[in-house]
């Protein structure tokens, strides 16, 4: 999941700390990454990949995939986290 979401941009605002979304993905409990991950996995749960660098390509290669994984993650953060999600340039 890390790699999938290598492309998206954003910064998680606490307490005026702003950390890049794959530094706060890496932090959370295993059981907040699996969640994370289960939720993933139903965007990808019906495509066929062997390895993680299949996947990135898979993901990246395909625009409305991409979207689709990438508002998983920022729901989550949001949702779960109540988290603001800032996108950079």
């Amino acid at each position: 999941v890390g790699g999938a979401v290598g492309g998206l941009l954003g910064c998680w605002m606490t307490s005026e700390q702003f950390k890049p979304l794959p530094q706060i993905i890496m932090e959370l409990p295993a059981q907040q990454q699996q969640k994370l991950c289960n939720d993933v996995m139903t965007i990808l749960g019906n495509f066929n990949w062997t390895d993680v660098a299949q996947l990135i390509a898979l993901v990246m290669g395909n625009a409305t995939l991409k979207q689709q994984v990438a508002a998983a993650i920022v729901n989550y953060v949001t949702r779960e986290l109540r988290a603001e999600v800032q996108y950079g340039d």
